[in-house]
C-alpha cells in the first residue's frame, strides 16, 4: 500500500493586487516534517498549470491507500462563487487566467484509487482578501468543495479571510495546526485522527478570535489517523523506530531531506538520555551527516569531530560500529569539499575503516558496501601517476557491482548507480562523477 502527502503552496504573485506570502515555504517545509509518513511531496511556486499538472501527476502515481493533498496560498472566488487557489501568474481580476482551479484539483483527487482522501485548503474563499467584497453567499464554496468519500479540511468560512500574524512563521491556520500535530493531543490514543485534530484546531482558532475552520468529510475518513500522538508517552524504543524510517528516508530521498526529522528526534531523545549516551551521540552524528549534505559542510564537519571525540571517550573502542558510522561521515564531508589534500585524508580514512566495516557490519551488508563505495569514488577522483589509485577504485567497484547484483533487483537505482560509477572509472582520469557523494552515502 502506498500513501503520499502532496504539499502546495505559492508564496509570490507577479499581479500586484495579490501581496507576497513570504511564509508559505516555510509552511511547505514544516508540514512536510509533520507529515513524514506520507511521503511527502513538496509542490512550492510551480511557474503554471502545466509544471504543477506535470508534479501533481508524479506525485500521486501508484498511490492506493492515503491522498492528503494541502494547499496554502491566495484564494480568489470567481463571478459564479467557484474558488480559484492562486499561482505565481493569477490574474486578480479574471482568475480563471493562471490559477488552479479548484474544480480541476478535485477532478484529480476524485480520479485517484486512494482509499482515503484527505484535502486541506489554507487560503481566503472571498475577495474580501483584498478589499474588495463579491457577492458570496455563506457556504456556497464551502459546498463546491466536497469529494465523495474524502475529508476537506478548510482553514476559514466561506466569507472570511485567512490571515498571516505579524511575527508568526506561519500562517495563523497552518501554524496553530503544527502546534497540534507536534504537540499531540493528551486524551487521544497513540494517532491523530484528522477530525480530532480539526476539533482542537478550532477551539485554537477561535479562542484566539481567528477565523473558524471549516470542515466535511463522508464515509469513514473522519477517523483516519492523521499522525503520531506527540502527547502520548514518548521512550527511546519509539524514538529508535522513528530513527530507523528517517534513515530509510535519507537514502532514498537525499540526505538534505531529513535534517529536519533527524533534529526533532535528536531534540526529544534528550529530554529522555543522558548527554552522553552512545545512543543520543549516535543520532547526533546522522543529523551533523545530513546538515553537511544540506550545506554548508564546514561546521558540520567540525561538530562530527567533536562527536567522535566524546564517542571515543565513552565507547573505548576504535572499531565500535557507531564510531565506525562517524568515521565514515567525517570522511564524505572531507572529501565532498572538494580540496586534493582533503580527498587523500578521507582516502587514508576509508582505507582503514573499511576492513574494519566488514568485521562489524558483514561483508555485502549495505552499510559496508556504502563505505566501500564512497572509497571507490575518492580513489577515481585522485587517480596518481602510477595508476594504482584508479586499479583500486576499479576493483572495489567490480567487487561491488557483483555483491549488488546477488542481492538487489537488476533495475535498483543503488545499483544502476554502482554499475555507472564503473564505467565512469574505465575511463581516463581524474574523474568528476555527475553526482555528489551524498548520493551514494
Amino acid at each position: 500500500m502506498s500513501s503520499r502527502a502532496v504539499l502546495i503552496g505559492t508564496s509570490s504573485y507577479r499581479d500586484a493586487r495579490l501581496p507576497d506570502i513570504p511564509v508559505v515555504p516555510r509552511c511547505l517545509t514544516d508540514l512536510a516534517r509533520a507529515f513524514a509518513d506520507l511521503a511527502p511531496t513538496v509542490l512550492l511556486d510551480q511557474p503554471d498549470l502545466s509544471a504543477l499538472s506535470t508534479g501533481l501527476t508524479a506525485a500521486m502515481h501508484g498511490v492506493d491507500d492515503v491522498l492528503l493533498v494541502y494547499y496554502v496560498g491566495h484564494g480568489i472566488v470567481g463571478r459564479k462563487h467557484e474558488l480559484y487557489l492562486g499561482m505565481p501568474g493569477t490574474d486578480y481580476e479574471h482568475p480563471s487566467f493562471g490559477s488552479l482551479p479548484y474544480d480541476a484539483l478535485r477532478d484529480r483527487v476524485l480520479d485517484s484509487p486512494a482509499a482515503t482522501k484527505i484535502v486541506i485548503l489554507d487560503c481566503c474563499f472571498s475577495g474580501r482578501a483584498l478589499g474588495e467584497p463579491l457577492a458570496d453567499p455563506a457556504g456556497a464554496v464551502v459546498g463546491q468543495l466536497a469529494i465523495d468519500g474524502t475529508y476537506l479540511l478548510t482553514s476559514t468560512e466561506s466569507n472570511r479571510v485567512s490571515l498571516v500574524l505579524p511575527g508568526e512563521p506561519h500562517t495563523a491556520f497552518t501554524g496553530r495546526l503544527l502546534r497540534v500535530l507536534d504537540t499531540g493531543i493528551p486524551d487521544a490514543g497513540d494517532h491523530l485522527t484528522i477530525d480530532e485534530v480539526y476539533t482542537h484546531l478550532l477551539a485554537a482558532m477561535t479562542s484566539a478570535g481567528l477565523p473558524r475552520p471549516q470542515k466535511r468529510g463522508t464515509r469513514t475518513a473522519d477517523r483516519y489517523p492523521i499522525a503520531p500522538n506527540r502527547a502520548r508517552a514518548e521512550s527511546p524504543d519509539t524514538l529508535r523506530d522513528r530513527l530507523a524510517a528517517v534513515l530509510v528516508k535519507a537514502r532514498t530521498l537525499g540526505w538534505r531531506t531529513v535534517a529536519d526529522d533527524l533534529d526533532d528526534i535528536h531534540t526529544r531523545q534528550s529530554r529522555l538520555l543522558a548527554a552522553d549516551d552512545p545512543e543520543l551521540l549516535r543520532t547526533r552524528a546522522h543529523l551533523h551527516f545530513a546538515h553537511a549534505a544540506r550545506g554548508p559542510i564546514d561546521p558540520a564537519g567540525d561538530h562530527l569531530t567533536e562527536v567522535c571525540d566524546d564517542q571515543q571517550r565513552i565507547l573505548h573502542d576504535d572499531k565500535h560500529p557507531d564510531l565506525l558510522i562517524t568515521y565514515y561521515y567525517m570522511a564524505t564531508c572531507a572529501a565532498a569539499l572538494g580540496d586534493p589534500e582533503q580527498l587523500e585524508d578521507a582516502v587514508d580514512v576509508l582505507r582503514i575503516a573499511t576492513p574494519a566495516f566488514r568485521h562489524a557490519f558483514g561483508y555485502a551488508t549495505p552499510e559496508t558496501s556504502r563505505a566501500h563505495h564512497v572509497l571507490a569514488r575518492c580513489l577515481a577522483m585522485t587517480v596518481d601517476e602510477s595508476g594504482t589509485n584508479l586499479q583500486e577504485a576499479i576493483s572495489i567497484l567490480e567487487e561491488l557491482t557483483t555483491t549488488r547484483a546477488a542481492s538487489l533487483p537488476a533495475t535498483d537505482p543503488v545499483l544502476t548507480q554502482t554499475r555507472q560509477d564503473l564505467a565512469a572509472t574505465n575511463t581516463a582520469g581524474p574523474l568528476t562523477f555527475p553526482n555528489d557523494l551524498w548520493s551514494i552515502a
